[in-house]
């Protein structure tokens, strides 16, 4: 069955069992619990809930968004019908000096595949989109803030950093990002996929998503799907959205939740 149900939901309970309740930025309450670690081994399952619909494409639209194209323009993710952003889009219609823009301004992901490529035992393999100069100039503080890249073995391993992490809408869209990055990364650098641990500092429910959450919490998870990936594409920067699909996912309905800003 699904071993990301199984971890999420376990962390979604004991957040509603035992988290702290009290107020934050958004002035919506929060029940949170610091320092959870959710770790997959990516060749054996890739994590995606399955007690819930996830949509799958639109998190893909901004995964290649922001490390492909690596734009803060928000009329490119509004041309393929992604409006995830449009609470925070700033006048220009952009995110300002926020992910994408990050990582195009120092080069990051280049940098990476280049290392991977040429000294892949470095252990200096980061994506850092927590650039202090930048901050109050883009649209919101990057959550999934870095990413800690490693090669063991010929595997590809990926630890990622999240400061904050909305349990019920952001940190489900944001696993599976990332599985499928380290998935599209390791194809093009000759290796195999390897783990992905994904560590959230502030792990939190908003209070108007309980409902929500116990609903879910109600549910058995089906088995987790396949990830298909196109073979032929050999550059990162040739991925199309319709190379990435998902095989056999089974899923309950999608279960609404607002978002906090």
């Amino acid at each position: 069955m699904s071993a990301y149900d199984k971890i999420y939901l376990q962390i979604a309970k004991n957040i509603l069992d035992k988290g702290y309740y009290d107020n934050n930025r958004c002035n919506i309450k929060t029940y949170k619990l610091p320092h959870q670690i959710m770790q997959f081994d990516l060749q054996k399952e890739l994590p995606i809930l399955t007690t819930k619909y996830v949509a799958f494409k639109t998190a893909i639209k901004e995964l290649l968004w922001i490390f492909q194209m690596q734009s803060n323009d928000i009329n490119i993710l509004h041309e393929q019908n992604v409006h995830i952003w449009d609470e925070w889009v700033m006048p220009d219609n952009t995110i300002g000096t926020s992910y994408g823009w990050i990582v195009k301004k120092f080069d990051q992901m280049n940098k990476l595949l280049d290392t991977l490529k040429n000294d892949p035992q470095n252990r200096r393999m980061i994506i850092n989109l927590w650039q202090i100069p930048y901050l109050d100039t883009g649209a919101l503080y990057p959550c999934c803030l870095m990413s800690m890249w490693d090669v063991t073995d010929g595997k590809l391993n990926c630890m990622l950093v999240q400061r904050s992490g909305d349990w019920g809408l952001g940190v489900p869209f944001n696993t599976v990002q990332y599985a499928v990055l380290v998935h599209l990364i390791a194809q093009v650098t000759n290796l195999k996929v390897g783990l992905l641990t994904h560590v959230i500092n502030n792990a939190h429910i908003y209070e108007n998503q309980v409902d929500a959450i116990r609903l879910q919490l109600t549910r058995e998870d089906y088995p987790a799907p396949k990830l298909f990936i196109n073979p032929d594409v050999k550059d990162f920067y040739d991925f199309k959205i319709d190379d990435i699909n998902l095989i056999d996912y089974k899923y309950h309905p999608k279960i609404k939740m607002d978002v906090a800003v």
